[in-house]
C-alpha cells in the first residue's frame, strides 16, 4: 500500500485486474457483484493488518501452543444502498463483526448528503468501525457518516472503497484527517455532475441491475 496522511491506495496486482474488469461497460450485474465481493475481501485484509490481538491457548493435534485472536470489537457500517454489496464479503473475513446501517444519499442537484436512515446501535463494546461504500466521490456522504459515528463516541474509523476522486479524498482529509482510507484506486477527477472519471458508472445501479 502507498501511504499518505492515512490514505492507502492498493498496489496489489489482483486488485488492479479485478478493478479493470469491474469498470468495463460489458460486465454483467452478476459479475459486477462478484467482483465487488472479491475486491472487498482483498481490501479488508489490507485494512485490518494492524488490529490488536491477544494471546490464546490452543491444542493442536500434536501439542498445546499459544496462538492469537482479534482483541477488538468491530462494527461494519455499509452506507446504503451501494455498500450493501460489500457486507457479506467483509463478514466472511470478520465473522464476529456487528453490522450497523446508515442511510445517506447525495442530492443530485446540490451534491450535498441527505441523511434518511440512522438507527443508533448499542455501541458499548465497539472499538473499531469499518465503513463500506464502493465510491468516494464528493466525500459528502462519507464525511457525514464519520461525523455520526464520532457523535456516538466511536473514533477508530476506517473506510474501504473501490474508487475515489482526488476531491473526495481531500474532503475527508479536511473533515476527518484521523480516518484511514483504504482504496483500490484514486481516479482522475469529478465531472460537473459529481461522478468519478473515468470511474465505473453508478455502483448501486450496476450491482442491482437498475440502470
Amino acid at each position: 500500500m502507498n501511504e499518505l496522511n492515512n490514505v492507502y491506495v492498493s498496489q496489489h496486482p489482483l486488485i488492479g485486474e479485478k478493478l479493470s474488469n469491474l469498470r468495463s461497460i460489458t460486465t454483467s450485474s452478476k459479475l459486477f457483484r462478484d467482483l465487488v465481493a472479491e475486491l472487498t475481501s482483498l481490501l479488508v485484509y489490507e485494512a485490518t493488518s494492524d488490529l490488536k490481538t491477544t494471546p490464546v491457548s490452543i491444542d493442536t493435534p500434536l501439542e498445546k501452543m499459544t496462538g492469537s485472536k482479534i482483541a477488538e470489537e468491530i462494527s461494519i457500517v455499509p452506507i446504503l444502498r451501494a455498500g450493501l454489496g460489500m457486507v457479506d464479503s467483509a463478514l466472511n473475513i470478520i465473522p464476529s463483526a456487528k453490522v450497523w446501517h446508515i442511510g445517506v444519499k447525495r442530492d443530485e442537484s446540490s451534491l450535498k448528503p441527505i441523511e434518511y436512515y440512522v438507527n443508533k446501535p448499542n455501541i458499548a463494546k465497539i472499538t473499531t468501525c469499518i465503513i463500506l461504500d464502493p465510491m468516494l466521490a464528493t466525500g459528502g456522504s462519507l464525511s457525514a457518516v464519520c461525523s455520526i459515528l464520532k457523535s456516538w463516541d466511536v473514533h477508530n474509523i476506517r473506510y474501504i472503497g473501490l474508487l475515489a476522486s482526488p476531491e473526495g479524498v481531500q474532503r475527508l482529509q479536511d473533515d476527518h484527517p484521523d480516518v484511514k482510507l483504504f482504496i483500490a484506486n484514486i481516479d482522475s477527477h469529478l465531472d460537473e455532475n459529481g461522478y468519478i472519471v473515468p470511474g465505473l458508472g453508478d455502483a448501486g445501479d450496476r450491482q442491482f441491475g437498475t440502470t
